[in-house]
């Protein structure tokens, strides 16, 4: 009977490591997409869960360079036109990231906001 307790414990064990491995995977997988077109950032709030790594991707539909930067997020990066860049970034705190394009100071800045 103890064999049999140790098989099932094991089994139990090695499901919850395969659950708590896939779950991960999955979380840092989670995506999210901003556009700059209209020489903006679209949406220009983004709202995210908290705790959960993620993959924003930046596309920029412009035909200028641009710089996705954030001094929150210590991310900095230039975008050429028609390109897009991932961006990968660690389970965030619940709070606001702000990000503006670094090369046209008159673009409005945007926030990802988690939640």
């Amino acid at each position: 009977m103890s064999d049999t307790r140790s098989k099932s414990s094991i089994n139990s064990l090695v499901l919850f490591v395969a659950l708590a491995v896939a779950a991960t995977t999955y979380a840092a997988n989670r995506g999210a997409e901003l556009r700059f077109e209209n020489h903006q950032f679209v949406p220009q709030r983004l709202t995210v869960p908290a705790g959960e790594p993620l993959i924003l991707k930046v596309v920029n539909s412009s035909k200028e360079t641009i710089e996705f930067e954030s001094f929150k997020l210590n991310r900095e990066k230039a975008v050429s036109p028609g390109e897009t860049i991932t961006v990968r970034l660690p389970a965030l705190s619940p709070g606001n990231y702000d990000f503006y394009d670094d090369f046209h100071q008159d673009v409005p800045e945007g926030a990802i906001v988690a939640k």
